[in-house]
């Protein structure tokens, strides 16, 4: 995994392919352990004071993700590899998922869920900077696309082990594990990337000076930070907002639309990012997508009934899937200093990890007293922003 500037020489198909399962092992390692099965554990523990506790564990959870993105991020860039740190990575989550049934107290869960997230992120950041030291920017779109498996899969391997009589609560623990090694080894045993030495994506050119790109990164960084706030909450209380709108749904119906939603994204992602990569627009579609989340907020800020909010809801998702999907490959399209590669994108990491730090409070400051539509209100202003920010550094992005 020695890495270079950024590459021109077209990767096969296959590496895509397994990159991008990789890369949706990480989903698959978080999406079922911090919505379901932590949560579960955590109220056998600790019983009425669940909700504390887990605020902690997610509060403290996010600090070290934050952090270690960053950090592993950067010793990738020093160590000029970026394999061994996957390795270690992997290795650490995988034991660490194992010992959660060894935590006897909340005190030392919190504890092993830190550990865990610095973990996982040593595999994360890293494995995030295999694909930018080698993926033309004539691909990003494709692996943009490629990447929208990450959240569907997260969301079937939820489904999958919660499969009553499949396994019970430490058994759910280790079926995760394996599934995630299923995901990322295959990468690291057969993903071979074309190098390509004489690649050379300049810091500076004519149309898009050295001070461009560093307004170029901060706008990327601030439009994905704004749609990821939209995103975290309805992620988190999604639940809510249905049962406000139809007292009687349940959480199994808004658990199978949420892995519809998923689903019916991945191909959606896909033709939008090859149409990206072929009209060589990668930024228009991020346009669009951000657009339409704002639009679709709006449209639940005004749902009256559970279809409208449900259409409006299936809206949401797909624009905001594809969003992210696109944005996590074309990100790569300003990082142009390929010794800070690794931490610079642990730096936009951060806008994954830090609206779950800033979403429990503004939601808190206006569900109460303006219900859920003057939250969505402030969330699709939010969108609209991100997208007005995308659209004025689109001429400047390489490509776009």
């Amino acid at each position: 995994m020695i890495f270079e500037r950024q590459p021109a020489t077209r990767q096969p198909t296959l590496f895509l392919w397994l990159y991008a399962l990789a890369s949706a092992g990480g989903a698959v390692a978080y999406v079922p352990f911090l919505t379901i099965l932590l949560p579960v554990r955590v109220a056998a523990m600790v019983g009425d004071d669940r909700v504390h506790w887990l605020a902690y564990m997610t509060f403290f959870g996010a600090v070290a993700a934050s952090i270690s993105g960053v950090l592993f991020g950067w010793l990738s860039d020093r160590s000029h590899r970026r394999r061994p740190w996957v390795v270690g990575g992997l290795a650490g989550t995988l034991l660490l998922m194992l010992y959660v049934p060894l935590a006897q107290t909340p005190l030392a869960l919190l504890s092993l869920i830190v550990a865990w997230q610095v973990a996982l992120n040593m595999m994360l950041a890293p494995l995030a900077a295999w694909a930018a030291d080698h993926v033309p920017p004539g691909q990003l779109g494709t692996l943009g696309g490629l990447l929208s498996f990450s959240p569907a899969l997260g969301a079937a391997a939820g489904a999958l082990v919660t499969i009553p009589g499949l396994a019970g609560p430490d058994g759910r623990l280790a079926l995760v594990a394996v599934l995630v090694a299923a995901c990322v080894l295959p990468a690291l045993l057969f993903a071979r990337p074309v190098q390509d030495p004489r690649a050379i994506f300049p810091e500076a050119s004519p149309d898009c000076p050295g001070g461009y790109l560093r307004v170029d990164a901060g706008a990327m960084w601030l439009a994905r930070f704004l749609v990821q706030i939209s995103e975290a909450a309805l992620f988190a209380y999604l639940y809510f907002y249905f049962r406000t709108i139809d007292p009687d749904r349940d959480a199994a119906s808004i658990a199978r639309l949420f892995g519809l939603v998923l689903g019916l994204a991945v191909p959606l992602a896909l033709l939008v990012g090859r149409w990206a990569d072929r009209h060589r627009r990668p930024i228009l579609p991020l346009v669009g997508s951000a657009m339409v989340t704002g639009l679709a907020l709006l449209a639940m800020a005004g749902s009256a009934t559970p279809e409208q909010a449900t259409a409006s809801y299936m809206l949401f998702g797909l624009s905001t899937t594809i969003f992210l999907s696109l944005h996590s490959a074309q990100t790569f399209r300003v990082l142009r200093r390929p010794e800070t590669r690794g931490r610079d994108l642990g730096l936009f990491n951060l806008t994954n990890t830090a609206p779950s730090l800033i979403m429990p409070w503004l939601t808190v400051a206006i569900v109460p007293e303006f219900g859920f539509s003057g939250l969505f209100l402030l969330l699709a202003a939010l969108a609209f922003g991100a997208g007005l920010i995308l659209l004025a550094v689109t001429q400047r992005i390489r490509g776009a």
